[in-house]
């Protein structure tokens, strides 16, 4: 592992930090088989499309987060003053760097990047500890400066897909720093293992949680936050006047509910069957230079490649579209992320790839 420190107008290393998976099929409108979003495919369900579609009679009111803020707050069993509704967990990122008195931040790469982006948008010199492929992207938390008053980790960790043990993301908590963990795909993780969510006795833990990925709510912007009461009311704060609309709110109640939740678990386990499936299938190309990212734990797969920026456009035209690695720093040209998907789509891709390949 090894840290850098950023400036925040400075260039991001050629790492396009605000390039995300969406691009990659809205281009030019082609219908392309998405492995390039990390959304569950074929959601919302309909139940939940219903449950939304049966807010919009009240749009003329203002939004009444009240309920929705007390059904996250018994989902995770802590008191409301703890959950704080976000339009996203990506705002979240935002009311961090805006909102925390923060003076050394860094980032633990490679992970999804509007954190950075966020706190570089915010002024801040932003610090980086990049995670290694020779050491399986693990987290040392000891590589971390001591000094670090904020640090951001994902976990599941987007793109590499390692699953950091709960202790170890745990450790690196001290007094006087703000510890930020990112959960966004962490109910895609069976049993929710090595979760955070819910834990009160880890010093200045923020935990960010997302309903866009596994319910298919991208489009809505829905997420949240659990911290500490005063971490809560310092975001409060920052954010904007009804952040979160009706329809948003009527999801996120409706997605914490057992129902929910039980579906949710049924869908985890079949992720990591489909994953398993995936994993195999690309390990059949390793003597053309394929390696997979193990052991991938989250609902995608980090693949290494020679000339991966060919394969991608041989993908393209070849009707599939998956997630460029070189925009992640810590990563180069070589990295492709690929969704997880159905045993269907997978084997039509694999034999996609087959093609595509030098």
């Amino acid at each position: 592992m090894r840290t850098e420190d950023r400036v925040p107008d400075a260039p991001a290393d050629g790492h396009d930090l605000r390039h995300h998976g969406d691009a990659e099929v809205r281009d030019d409108g082609s219908a392309l088989v998405d492995l390039a979003v990390n959304v569950r495919a074929d959601t919302p369900p309909p139940w939940l499309r219903e449950r939304i579609a049966a807010s919009l009679p009240g749009l003329a009111a203002y939004p009444d987060g009240r309920a929705a803020r007390a059904a996250v707050a018994a989902r995770h069993g802590l008191p409301e003053e703890r959950v704080l509704l976000t339009a996203g967990a990506a705002e979240a990122f935002v009311l961090l760097a805006r909102a925390l008195p923060v003076r050394r931040p860094v980032v633990v790469h490679p992970q999804f990047t509007e954190p950075e982006a966020a706190l570089r948008d915010a002024g801040h010199t932003v610090g980086r500890v990049l995670l290694r492929a020779e050491d399986g992207f693990r987290l040392d938390p000891a590589a971390v400066p001591a000094d670090a008053d904020l640090v951001v980790i994902g976990n599941p960790t987007n793109p590499t897909s390692v699953l950091h043990p709960a202790a170890t993301v745990a450790a690196l908590a001290r007094p006087g720093r703000t510890l930020v963990v990112d959960e966004a795909f962490m109910d895609a993780v069976p049993g929710e293992r090595e979760a955070l969510a819910g834990r009160t006795d880890v010093p200045g833990l923020v935990v960010l949680r997302s309903l866009t990925k596994t319910w298919g709510l991208a489009g809505l912007r829905i997420g949240y936050v659990l911290s500490s009461p005063e971490t809560v009311a310092a975001l409060e704060r920052a954010q904007p006047l009804w952040p979160v609309s009706t329809p948003a709110l009527a999801a996120a109640e409706a997605c914490v509910e057992p129902r929910a939740l039980a579906e949710a678990a049924l869908a985890a386990d079949r992720i990591a069957a489909d994953r398993a499936r995936l994993v195999t299938g690309l390990a059949g190309f390793a003597a053309r230079g394929v390696r997979v990212a193990e052991p991938a734990q989250g609902p995608f797969v980090l693949v290494r490649l020679p000339g991966a920026a060919a394969v991608r456009r041989r993908l393209r035209d070849l009707g599939f579209a998956v997630r460029r690695g070189d925009t992640f720093p810590g990563l180069d040209g070589d990295w492709l992320r690929l969704a997880v998907r159905d045993r269907r789509t997978t084997e039509a891709f694999l034999t996609a790839l087959d093609r595509a390949l030098p």
